[in-house]
């Protein structure tokens, strides 16, 4: 067992570090052409009016000064006005943006705004008249050059409009009322993978060259994202903006190209305009902290050894709670447990230090704790699932064996049979009662209830049929009765002869094998019985592809988890095919106020320290919902009766209070 665990841990480990494996790029050089600046931190945001104070832009630009000797904002609103003054101090060049949008009030102000500080700043050596204006189509391209002829008339410094790269080709006129070509390259939004990013930039810039051969070329962003969706082979990860930035820098510096990467710092109020990964473009975060080395390999998680040693803790707790009763596992069944509980632990390590890599806010912070908590709900289903396959396959013997019995018995008590139907298609109810009625079994009655269906076209020929099929068959119509299913059920328990020792409940859409009574009943000679079971199956399953998916994850249940559940004496009661000793329902009853009145059922009768049996043949095949909705109709039927049962029995459930429930039995039935 130790060499198995430490095999599995080694091997997991060893992914961590296969997708951890440092990857070589070249050294970020001393100095970069430029950076585009936007100064806001975590809780700032223009839309909001809040903006950074002098100091928090003094405080960046004595870090980016170390850096380049270039910077580019991209409006004049608020204190950003300010940058050209602060800028001078350390002897930084600004490229000074001018906002265009379709608030027309809004270009004024930072048209005015802009040529004074182009005219009266010695720190700004361009202007940039408009941000992407024309490719949010917030701006006409005649409107655009006006608001260029009238900035270039009005200062002495080169002036010009930036747009990603498509927008020049598809307006060249642009190129007569500018003094340069500023355009954007930015591989991650065309969906190019990182790997061939760079000679994607090179090649673009090059057909702008060559276009605009008269004007010098700016490539005014450049820049890939460190966290957000992939776009096609664009993935935005921490390592791939490490290598395509260092690897790009260079290679501009190398051929003389004037460029700003987008940005110096992570501003995640962006995400709010461009998605998620607007938040993340940044080569320092919000807490102007570098993102990734800027020498040295790349390491795609460089915590990658301590999340290791994490997930590591983690799946070794889980094992232990799996192995808690794991005497009787084969070797392989153990193997199976360890490996899913690391993939396990391994998988919700990375969930969270993905979360943790993400800018949060009151409500995303929310969302995080509800999606963590359904994320270790799925984990521990996964794991309990694993649990129960394990326990099903590798096996030395099972504890509790269960074998029906064939042939003839001596000990054959009366049993009724009741098939509680409501609106149900009579052919399908007729198909049921006739099966029924070639039971193989001495003596037996059949009590039929139709609760609730208002139109007798429905139950009247139900009626009939009964009548025809003899004195065995008894049929109730009963309008109102409540308590749905289990008012039904109880409803009949007084109409039972009086010398039925044994009561069983089919749906009414099962027809039964007539030796069902005969193999199953006997078991009832243990007089610790309470309930004797076989599997729910289904005769529908080839009509459809999705009855052939649905059919197989039944199958699953009861051909898995409730044969685990058997050895521990924990099956789940799950109505039809189920028979009840009558002494024990007369005194318990059907639960009218759950709607899964058959668990609830089973789970008083193992509170009452009572036992229950399981057999693995089919003795009964009914209908399978025909449709997706009807199955989810179903299912969430299924889930809100289980959540029912477990917040009336929680006491009995969680702490074992008032009841007879073993360990196995309380896990069975909460897990």
């Amino acid at each position: 067992n130790l060499v198995v665990v430490l095999a599995i841990a080694a091997l997991f480990t060893g992914f961590w570090a296969l997708i951890n494996r440092p990857v070589s790029a070249p050294a970020w050089p001393e100095q970069i052409s430029g950076f585009s600046y936007s100064p806001f931190r975590l809780g700032e945001s223009p839309q909001k009016g809040q903006y950074p104070s002098d100091d928090e832009m003094r405080q960046d630009l004595e870090q980016l000064n170390k850096l380049t000797d270039n910077i580019r904002i991209y409006t004049v609103e608020g204190t950003q006005a300010e940058i050209p003054r602060l800028a001078e101090e350390f002897g930084l060049r600004v490229t000074l943006g001018i906002w265009i949008s379709k608030d027309l009030e809004r270009n004024e102000r930072e048209i005015e705004k802009g040529i004074e500080l182009a005219n009266h700043s010695r720190s700004v050596v361009r202007v940039v008249v408009g941000n992407e204006a024309l490719f949010r189509e917030e701006v006409t391209p005649e409107a655009l050059i006006q608001y260029l002829d009238r900035v270039r008339a009005a200062v002495k410094v080169p002036v010009t409009t930036s747009e990603q790269w498509h927008i020049w080709k598809e307006h060249p006129e642009l190129a007569r009322h500018v003094d340069l070509i500023a355009a954007h390259i930015l591989p991650y939004w065309e969906f190019v993978p990182m790997k061939d990013s760079v000679q994607f930039v090179l090649d673009r810039a090059r057909e702008l060259r060559h276009q605009f051969s008269h004007k010098p070329l700016l490539l005014s962003e450049v820049g890939w994202p460190s966290n957000g969706r992939m776009r096609g082979g664009a993935d935005a990860t921490q390592a791939d903006q490490a290598i395509y930035l260092r690897t790009l820098v260079n290679t501009l510096n190398r051929r003389g190209y004037n460029y700003f990467v987008i940005e110096a710092y992570d501003q995640p109020w962006k995400a709010n305009d461009e998605g998620s990964v607007g938040a993340y473009w940044g080569v320092y975060n919000a807490e102007r902290q570098q993102k990734f080395n800027f020498e040295g390999p790349v390491v795609a998680i460089p915590q990658w050894r301590a999340l290791a040693v994490a997930s590591v803790v983690l799946a070794m707790i889980a094992l232990a709670v799996l192995l808690i009763d794991g005497s009787a596992l084969r070797q392989r069944g153990r193997t199976f447990l360890t490996f899913i509980t690391f993939l396990c632990g391994s998988v919700l390590v990375w969930i969270a230090y993905d979360y943790s890599q993400q800018y949060s806010t009151w409500f995303s912070l929310t969302v995080g704790v509800l999606l963590a908590l359904g994320a270790l709900g799925v984990f521990i289903v996964l794991m309990t699932e694993a649990h129960e396959l394990a326990e099903a396959v590798w096996i030395h013997k099972r504890r509790r064996e269960f074998l029906p019995v064939q042939g003839d018995s001596a000990y054959r008590p009366k049993v009724s049979v009741h098939v509680p139907c409501y609106n149900e298609p009579p052919e399908m109810v007729k198909q049921t009662l006739d099966a029924l009625a070639a039971l193989d079994y001495p003596d037996y009655e059949v009590l039929v209830i139709d609760n609730n269906t208002k139109d007798p076209a429905v139950w009247e020929p139900l009626k009939a049929h009964c009548e025809k099929l003899g004195e065995r068959f008894k049929f109730f119509h009963v309008a109102p009765l409540a308590g749905f299913k289990g008012g039904a059920l109880n409803y009949l328990i007084p109409h039972t002869a009086k010398d039925a020792e044994v009561i069983a409940v089919i749906d009414s859409d099962y027809c039964v094998d007539r030796n069902w009574l005969k193999h199953m009943v006997p078991h009832f000679a243990d007089p610790k019985i309470a309930v004797v079971q076989s599997p729910q199956d289904y005769r529908d399953q080839h009509e459809s592809a999705f009855k052939k998916l649905c059919y197989s994850e039944y199958k699953g249940f009861f051909h898995i988890g409730m044969v685990t559940r058997n050895d521990r004496d924990a099956i789940i009661q799950h109505g039809t095919m189920t028979m009840t000793r009558r002494s024990v329902l007369e005194a318990l009853g059907w639960a009218e106020w759950c709607i899964c009145e058959d668990a609830e059922l089973g789970l008083r009768v193992f509170e009452k320290g009572l036992s229950a049996a399981y057999s693995h043949n089919s003795y009964g095949k009914g209908l399978m919902p025909d449709t997706f909705i009807d199955f989810k109709k179903q299912r969430f039927r299924w889930a809100y009766g289980a959540i029912q049962i477990i917040k009336h029995h929680a006491s009995a459930l969680l702490r074992g209070k008032g009841s007879e429930l073993t360990r196995g039995q309380r896990y069975h039935f909460l897990a």
